[in-house]
């Protein structure tokens, strides 16, 4: 059965004052359908997504909306203010079904004196009915459930809402969103103010979830595991593409180059037909001529594919620095306030070598950015030391812009010129390659947007010419297309970096290696995001493989012990059959745990066929000769303890 239509939107165009923001934009959405909004930083996304929320009016187009339609939109960030508590603020969400059981609470009241029970009892049993069809009967589960998973603690819960952080109370809006269970859920930047174990349980909720969406985000991990289809708002127009974000891309690429091709084409084409009418326009071939340039005027003419302007980012070759770039004792990492030290983190030794490139992951507030902070001298340590190795030269990025602090009533232009002896001409050419051009230069820091900060601030690193950068989410309000240039720079670094970050595409890029920051200490993992996922799945997979194998040695025929001398007892088994001595019990153990290990490692292996049909889908070369050596070696000590269990088994049969 075919999916009916809930949403459609028709030429909507809109301008601000005399600026066109889109125009022409026209797509469906069916239900249950999962769909991306990408674009650069300026596109329109974020207005697109107010103007079908009735936030926004349009200058022209139209929304159609199913019948009954219910729809929910979420902002970037949230701006309401509520005198109750978390819990009550995410139970609204069920307010029209909190309203039904109020009723009914009513009514149980009034059959306490009422003479004549039949009507209450018949709008009671109507209210019971659809209150338990609508689910009111698990709304704390549900709504526990909901924020548990968005990083809430029951001690949250009693918080009152108006003294929460911005971030939290966006938190708080998106679990009343996803309670609402709306036919439609418009979602913008709903990863922001989210650590990695909120994204990933999002994610989870969301895959599953039977509703439409529509979702802006710069989160490429998250929208490709979410959605199906691609919208690309670009140039004012909007292009549709029926894939996830990473499928997306190479049928983006086939398309413009196509288009590029078909633009040349049609421009040859015309240069020779204007050739001909200049050369012939007055001679014999008039007549020919003139029929080429009607033909010539009513060609429908293609627009050459437009790019967008791209962040030219290259480091130059910094002074090389010695082999260790940072090694430390261990160490307490923390404030010192009034009431004494407050300790987030105890770090083990940690050292850190020329090449490295280490991703902290970790929930929000577990301390990465305090460690940051301590490693590059802005805060001191609460306990051991760390030492800069040789020729180290460190370059910060702070994730709230602090090397531009102090310079509110400076310009762009004026920033850079500080950083350094150079000319007005050359600070402007360099500035240009961060995409500040014209007056931009001049605009005051204070009025800079987030995405406009960042690069001003990445501007302003590259100029330091250092070999161990610490970057704190570097990719926080840069747009996809920045991301990606950021990580083409940073993949190309001949130096050393240790950086924070949740976008979990520019990790897979970057880290060779993670420091996960939990339980107040770090642990540390080869390989990068993914390569960790895989190996907390291999974990997950050997405790279960390890849990089934103790159930089934649980499930063997019990031994019972009959003494049939004093001196001389006989090991039966359950059905009354002697057994052998002390060499039949070693043979036992043998065979126990070697079935444990075959289990362990047959586990193992179907892990790594997974991993390697996930890479192969990828079309990651080197991940598929890492995983399949693997394979090899998991494979060939499958056939060792088969072997090994072949031959005691026949040796137990024997004796």
């Amino acid at each position: 059965m075919a999916a009916s239509t809930i949403l459609t939107v028709s030429n909507l165009a809109k301008t601000y004052v005399t600026d066109l923001i889109f125009s022409g934009v026209t797509f469906q959405i069916q239900e249950r359908e999962h769909v991306a909004l990408v674009g650069v930083n300026g596109a329109g996304k974020s207005t697109a997504l107010r103007i079908i929320a009735g936030v926004e009016h349009a200058n022209e187009g139209e929304i159609i909306q199913a019948t009954g339609l219910r729809m929910t939109y979420l902002s970037q960030e949230a701006r309401f203010t509520s005198h109750g508590t978390v819990l009550d603020e995410a139970r609204e969400a069920f307010k029209p079904i909190l309203e039904m059981q109020e009723r009914m609470r009513e009514i149980e009241r009034e059959m306490e004196t009422a003479e004549d029970l039949d009507p209450l009892l018949e709008e009671y049993d109507r209210l019971q009915t659809r209150f338990e069809t609508a689910g009111g009967y698990d709304i704390d589960h549900r709504t526990e459930a909901v924020l548990h998973g968005l990083g809430f603690t029951e001690e949250q819960f009693g918080d009152p809402v108006d003294r929460l952080s911005g971030g939290q109370k966006t938190r708080v809006s998106l679990a009343k969103a996803l309670l609402e269970s709306p036919d439609l859920l418009l979602l913008d930047e709903p990863t922001n103010h989210l650590d990695l174990e909120m994204i990933e349980w999002l994610e989870s909720f969301l895959k599953t979830w039977n509703g439409a969406c529509l979702i802006v985000s710069h989160d490429r991990y998250f929208l490709d595991r979410v959605t199906t289809r691609t919208l690309d708002l670009s140039f004012g127009r909007l292009e549709d593409y029926p894939a996830s974000y990473n499928k997306y891309l190479p049928m983006r690429e086939e398309r413009m180059t196509r288009r590029l091709k078909e633009y040349e084409e049609q421009q040859e084409y015309i240069a020779r037909t204007e050739e001909f009418i200049r050369k012939y326009g007055a001679g014999q071939r008039y007549r020919e001529a003139r029929g080429r340039q009607k033909k010539l005027d009513r060609l429908e003419r293609i627009e050459r594919p437009m790019e967008h302007d791209r962040i030219h980012l290259k480091l130059g070759s910094p002074l090389r620095s010695g082999r260790m770039v940072l090694s430390t004792t261990k160490m307490q990492i923390g404030y010192h306030d009034a009431d004494g030290d407050s300790v987030l983190i105890n770090t083990p030794e940690l050292l850190i070598e020329r090449g490295e490139r280490i991703g902290l992951i970790g929930p929000n507030g577990a301390g990465k950015t305090t460690l940051i902070k301590t490693l590059v001298g802005t805060l001191p340590q609460l306990g051991g030391q760390y030492t800069y190795g040789t020729n180290v030269k460190p370059g910060y990025y702070a994730q709230s812009h602090e090397q531009l602090r102090g310079k509110g009533d400076g310009t762009p232009l004026s920033v850079i010129l500080g950083t350094g002896p150079m000319t007005e001409e050359y600070a402007r050419t360099y500035l240009g390659r961060f995409l500040f051009s014209g007056d931009d230069v001049y605009k005051q820091v204070t009025s800079l947007s987030g995405g406009e900060r960042s690069r001003l601030a990445l501007a302003v690193l590259l100029l330091e010419q250092a070999n161990f950068l610490i970057l704190d989410e570097p990719t926080n309000h840069l747009d996809i297309q920045a991301r990606e240039t950021l990580e083409e720079m940073l993949t190309d670094f001949d130096g050393t970096i240790l950086f924070v970050s949740h976008d979990r595409y520019f990790m897979d890029r970057i880290a060779t290696q993670l420091w996960i920051v939990e339980d107040g200490g770090v642990k540390q993992s080869l390989g990068n995001y993914t390569d960790y996922q895989r190996m907390l799945g291999k974990q997950a997979a050997d405790a279960a493989a390890e849990a089934k194998a103790e159930q089934a040695a649980a499930k063997a025929e019990p031994v019972i012990e009959i003494v049939a001398t004093p001196d001389a007892p006989v090991e039966v088994s359950a059905k009354g059959k002697p057994r052998g001595g002390r060499k039949d019990t070693a043979n036992q153990k043998a065979i126990a745990q070697l079935e444990r290990e075959i289990s362990k490692l047959e586990g193992r292996l179907n892990e790594l066929t997974d991993a390697l049909a996930v890479a192969s889908d990828d079309g990651d070369i080197d991940a598929i000769a890492r995983f399949g050596e693997e394979y090899e070696r998991a494979q060939a000590d499958l056939d060792e303890a088969y072997a090994k269990w072949e031959e005691i088994t026949a040796t137990a049969v024997a004796g």
